[in-house]
């Protein structure tokens, strides 16, 4: 098969699809594999890595989307990418469509083929492509918020580990899954005061036995949120369901009651966001001020880490590269946990939470892997 690895167009996207090791096996099992010019670097991969491994660097995106059977790529496809997508051509790719209509509309009137990473599953559970991205999203998030807590940035000028006779500051934590549990890790560890809200009691056990009584856990209700955030110096959203659009977890009203100059980290915006103010943003202009409380809603957070990133999430991503190349629609047809990723074919809808949360058609993705 001919596999194609573009260069990321998104604002500030330095991370890349494939590494040199995964051309390196992709070429030994006999494919093809185009890398087109410079789309590594903002990883620290050159395009002399990417020859030793067997690639062929080609000059642009149409070299790529033109002769490439499986298209993988790290973000979602721009506009302009997406006019470039062929009927039957496989995009292998984060997608995050519940919260993008017009991108799913787009992909539809492709034709193609499109997995996204964030709903394919595992034999033993959870969301493996999207575990590495939501630990450094996770583990991003503080770090987002205590730079947009200091005073120059507009925040309170507020120290998250606070100072000898001055407390530290409240960090609010929505959901108690892989983001939350990472932030609430790195929040901890920069000496904040820490509690974690969510609506199912495994998670914050699980939550409880890692930090013991370092990270306060509570039941998630419109009534306890309503009143963590009113206290909370920093709110981080992590709430997710996975393939549809995250709750709203804090309304317009909520902020008028947070102290001037807190700040909410949304790392749920790939799905729409936790809070009913947020709106995409990017690593240029990464926030914004609604009623007095600063919103960072970067929508490619690990991006600002890009060689971290690449490592983590290529490793997790190619062995179903490699089924996709091998074995091209039978992967999908062979493993149920590929084919949940499987969310836009052939003009269809074929996830049922993505129809959805967009009000469009919904078609069984048995059909279409069968046909």
């Amino acid at each position: 098969m001919r596999v194609g690895a573009p260069r990321e167009v998104k604002d500030n996207e330095f991370r890349v699809a494939l590494t040199p090791a995964g051309v390196y096996e992709l070429v030994q099992r006999g494919h093809l594999v185009m890398v087109e010019r410079g789309a590594g670097v903002g990883a620290g991969l050159s395009d002399g890595d990417y020859r030793t491994a067997g690639a062929a660097i080609v000059e642009g995106p149409d070299e790529i989307y033109s002769g490439a059977d499986l298209v993988v790529k790290v973000k979602e496809p721009q506009p302009q990418e997406r006019a470039r997508l062929r009927p039957g051509q496989i995009l292998f790719a984060y997608l995050h469509l519940a919260a993008d209509r017009a991108q799913a509309l787009e992909l539809m009137r492709s034709g193609a083929i499109c997995i996204a990473y964030e709903t394919v599953t595992s034999p033993f559970g959870g969301l493996p492509l999207l575990a590495p991205m939501s630990e450094i999203a996770g583990r991003l998030a503080p770090q987002a918020g205590a730079r947009c807590l200091e005073k120059s940035m507009g925040g309170r000028g507020v120290l998250l580990s606070g100072a000898p006779g001055v407390p530290p500051a409240e960090v609010v934590i929505l959901g108690a899954g892989m983001v939350g549990t990472q932030a609430a890790m790195i929040a901890l560890g920069m000496g904040a005061s820490v509690i974690v809200a969510d609506r199912g009691a495994e998670p914050l056990r699980r939550l409880s036995a890692r930090f013991g009584n370092a990270a306060r856990t509570i039941f998630s209700t419109p009534t306890a949120i309503a009143e963590l955030v009113r206290r909370a110096d920093l709110v981080i959203g992590a709430a997710l369901v996975p393939g549809a659009a995250a709750p709203k977890l804090i309304s317009r009203g909520m902020l008028a009651g947070m102290k001037p100059g807190a700040v909410i980290v949304d790392v749920a915006i790939d799905q729409g966001g936790c809070c009913e103010t947020s709106r995409p943003t990017t690593h240029s202009d990464p926030a914004y001020v609604v009623d007095g409380v600063i919103h960072y809603c970067v929508t490619n957070m690990p991006g600002a880490v890009p060689r971290t990133s690449t490592f983590a999430l290529a490793s997790a991503t190619l062995p179903f590269v490699l089924a996709l190349a091998d074995n091209g629609l039978g992967a999908v047809r062979d493993d149920p946990h590929l084919a949940a990723g499987l969310t836009v074919a052939r003009g269809e809808i074929v996830n049922a939470s993505v129809a959805a949360a967009l009000g469009l058609p919904f078609a069984p993705a048995q059909k279409i892997a069968k046909s």
